[in-house]
């Protein structure tokens, strides 16, 4: 079949799209990595991706006298390690063991071989002074691996037009990328965040990694959180949708007729013929309220909250008026 792509980039074949990107850059990075550093390259020429984890050199490598060599060629010295040189081995086993580990011998626990970092030869410093960042203390002969950095969160006010419907806000973002060599780059971009009908506040939207990009950093989810804005008419409880009805004593009583201009454009007559008293709710019959997200055939309720203005003062008429009226 030729040249295996998905052998190259350490995936299988059912990877996704961000499968492949991070497998992609963490090649790229672990690369680079590795032959940008002097000491690193040496090792991996001579024993490649195993020498860089710390295996057994093998005995009968080439070289001068059958030995092999790894060399630091940088400023005015150099070091040179014989793999078949007893205290030059136990040089390079010592700093496996401090800085890179390797299982049963790593971590200064038994079994190791074992040597000293503070012998004549500066091969253990000029080790310890290749490391990248992150790779002291224990770590990895690579860096470590890229940290996340933290979420960004906006909110977005939405009308509940906007979440009654359904729309779809487009969004202008910037952000910087630092490449490897130092070079920053200005992007812009057109972020389009679809709202679904009968979405919440609170609810998240999450475009992975389009925050600002720096050298073994993550870039950040860029996260926009739905807010509703406050609407003339109505207020939202869960699914349901809530209007506050102004009544005079006299509708309350004898009943009334409520005219609605609905959340999609359209308009809604509502006869109430109950007696209307304190505390009172009307629901409306049929479903007028915001869509259900998780079943978006169906919606909420529509109720009417009454606020009756009483009289403040009755003549002696109205008062008989009333009582006949009521047969007290």
């Amino acid at each position: 079949m030729g040249v295996d792509y998905y052998k190259i980039l350490g995936v299988n074949r059912s990877a996704k799209d961000d499968d492949l990107k991070k497998a992609y850059r963490r090649k790229i990075f672990e690369a680079y990595e590795v032959l940008s550093d002097p000491l690193k390259r040496a090792v991996y020429d001579q024993y490649g991706e195993e020498g860089l984890k710390g295996r057994v050199p093998p005995s009968d490598a080439g070289g001068p006298s059958g030995a092999t060599y790894f060399s630091k060629e940088e400023g005015p010295t150099s070091s040179r390690v014989n793999p078949q040189n007893a205290d030059d081995l136990a040089k390079y086993f010592d700093f496996m063991n401090t800085f890179v580990g390797m299982g049963g011998m790593g971590g200064g626990s038994g079994g190791g071989i074992r040597g000293s970092r503070s012998s004549s030869s500066n091969f253990g410093d000029d080790f310890f002074s290749s490391l990248t960042e992150g790779g002291g203390g224990g770590g990895s002969m690579y860096q470590a691996a890229p940290r996340k950095a933290p979420p960004i969160e906006n909110r977005l006010p939405c009308s509940l037009e906007d979440l009654y419907k359904g729309t779809t806000k487009k969004m202008k973002i910037s952000r910087e990328i630092v490449e490897m060599s130092g070079r920053t780059m200005h992007v812009e971009e057109i972020l389009n965040i679809d709202i679904k009908p009968g979405w919440k506040k609170g609810t998240r939207i999450t475009f992975p990694e389009k925050g600002n990009k720096q050298p073994n950093v993550l870039p950040a989810e860029l996260v926009f959180i739905i807010d509703e804005k406050p609407h003339s008419v109505f207020t939202r409880n869960g699914g349901d949708l809530i209007i506050t009805k102004n009544t005079s004593l006299a509708e309350a009583l004898t009943g009334l007729t409520v005219h609605l201009t609905t959340l999609d454009g359209g308009s809604l007559t509502i006869p109430i013929n109950n007696v209307i008293y304190p505390n009172h709710e009307e629901v409306v019959p049929r479903e007028e309220g915001m869509p259900l997200q998780k079943d978006l055939t169906k919606k909420g309720n529509l109720r009417i909250k009454f606020n009756i203005k009483f009289l403040r003062r009755l003549t002696s008429e109205q008062k008989a008026g009333i009582k006949k009226l009521l047969g007290v």
